[in-house]
């Protein structure tokens, strides 16, 4: 609506008010020009910032999905949240399960609601409807009866919070001819006793509702879905309509375990990101040289690239190691390796880890890639970093769990992750499976090296007719560092860095030979190459 200005008054759709009564009413702030519109937080991590603070309070929000979706845990953490964290006591309206089950069901999550409802801080009822005008409990044919129970159980625990579940079931007994006059009578109802309310509802084929008008008659529409891809299952949050506020528009996944429902922002608000100018040790003294003679920067992001066989999760084991004995929680993530598998491996080559997770420093995350997708194991690793407050947080390897969707959406995911490691100043190291070569081949690789702030690469080369492992940093932000290939040793006492020792004499130039010498192994192959050996 066009908000015009006229002396004394103001117009809304060609009615005039007094400036004094809109002063009055508290319609709009004149000293900063903007609606006042109260909002009620849910508690949901992620779901907050996609409202830009809760569901509108003292509204109505329409709930729609299919069966599986998680629409009735949904809106039981709403209630539940809402008398933990803000003292608001909530009303559960059922239509279909009864108390006893909603208390069973609740129980798996942690949900104690039989001493939320002795404590009269939540209010169970169960409605049953039938569709020749019989309402038990509840009276006549329309919904005045329906009013009657919502206003004893209101007044009862002096509830802020409101959940009717399903409106489905509410509607089955209506005739369909009063049914759009019944449904605004009830949200009338619900707005003059100013209680913020969730309404659960089917989705539609031909609508996103069934009937095809709640969601015109709401002011808030959140949709749940639980689609399939690749054979693996992703819930997923979508708000469709939000009255008088602004909101994230895109699909947001979500997920539901024994904590409850955890729904991940994919459109954060931009942070002002923190730079530190501490430095955290690689744990390699040799490769702190070559940084600057000081490692990485504290809370930076690392990328540690090559193909198999070329030590990298040695790399990436050895700073969590030196992390742990520096007294820092260290997250690590493995996407390949057991943990168990990780434990005997570097055991082999000096870092004993075992004493380290014993203590509880070193955490280890472990998921095969195809459980879920990369969104839901962001989202679970998201949840560890709130309860561990690690220093670092290591992902091996990230090339893993890149399975499914198109490579722009899985960069602009682990973007997103790690803008969000940065504002919680935790450092970050990466290993991926991407090589120059493979850059050449398939030029969106290069996007996941051009995130990091500091990317090494480690590779085959051949040095008189041997293979052996290099170390060369591409790029580090921020710091001088060496361009120089050094040799990568890994024995039982550890990680060392040296440089190559070139002894070859070839009637060659130095720059053809030094190329043949630092060719990766693990990618380049010339057909019917000759090689002659010098006697």
């Amino acid at each position: 609506q066009n908000l015009c200005k006229n002396s004394d008054h103001y117009m809304f759709s060609s009615t005039f008010y007094p400036l004094n009564y809109m002063k009055q009413k508290s319609v709009f702030s004149l000293k900063s020009n903007h609606i006042k519109f109260p909002k009620s937080p849910t508690g949901f991590p992620g779901l907050d910032d996609i409202t830009t603070g809760g569901l509108p309070k003292g509204r109505t929000t329409l709930l729609l999905g299919n069966a599986g979706c998680g629409k009735t845990i949904f809106a039981m953490e709403f209630l539940i949240n809402g008398i933990k964290l803000f003292n608001e006591p909530g009303v559960f309206m059922s239509f279909e399960e009864k108390p006893d089950e909603l208390v069973t069901n609740s129980n798996s999550f942690g949900f104690n609601l039989e001493k939320l409802v002795d404590e009269n801080k939540m209010y169970l009822e169960n409605l049953q409807i039938n569709r020749f005008g019989t309402t038990l409990k509840s009276g006549n044919y329309d919904l005045e009866g329906l009013f009657v129970r919502l206003e004893l159980a209101i007044n009862t625990t002096k509830a802020k919070r409101l959940v009717l579940d399903s409106l489905d079931a509410l509607f089955f007994g209506l005739d369909p001819q009063i049914l759009r006059t019944e449904f605004k009578r009830l949200l009338s109802w619900l707005k003059k006793k100013k209680i913020t309310t969730i309404i659960t509802a089917e989705a539609g084929d031909s609508f996103l509702s069934r009937h095809g008008l709640e969601e015109y008659i709401a002011d808030c529409v959140l949709v749940l879905n639980n689609r399939v891809t690749n054979q693996v299952s992703t819930r997923r949050l979508r708000v469709v309509k939000y009255r008088g506020s602004l909101h994230g528009n895109n699909e947001y996944p979500f997920i539901i375990d024994e904590k409850g429902i955890t729904v991940f922002p994919v459109d954060r608000m931009v942070v002002q990101q923190r730079s530190s100018s501490n430095r955290i040790s690689s744990g390699i003294s040799d490769l702190d040289l070559m940084l600057d003679m000081k490692g990485f920067y504290s809370g930076s992001s690392i990328l540690i690239s090559g193909t198999a066989g070329t030590g990298k999760t040695s790399l990436a084991a050895s700073f969590a190691y030196s992390v742990c004995k520096n007294k820092k929680r260290c997250l690590f993530c493995a996407f390949e390796e057991s943990p168990n598998q990780v434990v005997r491996n570097m055991r082999s080559i000096g870092f004993h880890l075992a004493p380290l997770i014993n203590s509880g420093i070193l955490t280890f995350y472990y998921s095969r890639p195809t459980l879920q997708n990369l969104e839901l194991h962001f989202i679970a690793i998201k949840k560890l970093i709130k309860d561990l407050k690690p220093a670092v947080v290591i992902l091996d390897p990230i090339t893993n769990l890149m399975t499914e969707g198109p490579n722009s959406d899985i960069r602009s995911m682990l973007t997103r992750f790690v803008d969000f490691l940065k504002t919680q100043q935790i450092t970050v190291l990466f290993t991926a499976a991407i090589t120059v070569g493979s850059i050449e081949r398939n030029p969106s690789d290069e996007g996941i090296s051009s995130m990091v702030d500091t990317w090494m690469m480690v590779q085959d080369i051949e040095v008189e007719e041997e293979r052996t492992r290099s170390l060369c940093i591409m790029k580090s932000r921020g710091m001088p560092h060496s361009h120089k290939v050094r040799e990568f040793n890994i024995s039982s006492k550890g990680i060392t860095l040296s440089p190559i020792i070139r002894r070859i004499k070839e009637n060659v130039s130095g720059a053809k030979r030094r190329a043949k010498e630092n060719r990766n192994l693990s990618t380049y192959r010339e057909p019917g190459e000759f090689k002659e050996t010098t006697r």
